[in-house]
């Protein structure tokens, strides 16, 4: 069993914090890439069917903006679905060289066309290949017939010609909460809670950790 490291305890105050959570998690994300994280923007997705199944995986966000958090997928791969069906999900932030992680939870919708088109054309030609090839969350035979299918597609789409496939695309996550938590010693961290009201305004509350 792995010993326990002992905390840094930093302390996080209400007067520390950005009356806007988004303005907040801007302020966090940049001290996490300034800390040299390797992926600062890696986020545990949280789905379900919509009788209540979970699942859990992580995925990168691409985005962020007073509209939400946004992030990339096949529509028809599990989390797709799910979202389809029941459109809600939660999302965890976790930065350990700061003790930190944040929490956002919310409505989820589709983003537009033109952005997901946008963000397509701009990622790597193997990438924008794996996503046609790719019936994702779908069981395959074997590795080979996975990469058979890229070269394949490579044959057929030359680089700069790739379109987007048309079950490919961006979701955003609006979020209703958000929670920042700081790690301290003894276990008495730090968590305080922002909660969209019906007049759009945030209301912040510190949690027992």
């Amino acid at each position: 069993m792995q010993t326990r490291v002992p905390s840094l305890d930093r302390p996080l105050c209400r007067h520390d914090l950005a009356d806007d959570p988004f303005q907040q998690f801007a302020a966090w994300f940049a001290d996490a890439e300034q800390a040299g994280i390797r992926y600062p923007n890696a986020m545990a997705l949280a789905t379900a069917t919509p009788d209540g199944v979970p699942s859990v995986r992580m995925v990168l966000l691409r985005g962020v903006d007073e509209r939400g958090f946004v992030f990339y997928t096949n529509y028809e791969s599990q989390k797709g679905k799910e979202l389809a069906l029941n459109p809600r999900a939660a999302l965890l932030f976790y930065w350990d060289a700061l003790e930190r992680q944040v929490r956002v939870s919310g409505l989820v919708e589709r983003v537009s066309s033109a952005e997901s088109d946008a963000y397509f054309a701009s990622r790597p030609y193997g990438s924008q290949l794996s996503a046609w090839a790719s019936q994702q969350s779908q069981p395959i035979d074997s590795r080979a017939a996975l990469e058979e299918r890229h070269a394949a597609l490579a044959q057929a789409f030359p680089e700069g010609a790739v379109p987007r496939p048309p079950f490919w695309g961006g979701f955003r996550v609006v979020p209703e909460t958000f929670e920042f938590w700081q790690g301290r010693r003894d276990r008495l961290h730090d968590r305080f809670r922002y909660r969209r009201q019906a007049d759009g305004q945030w209301q912040i509350e510190r949690l027992q950790p």
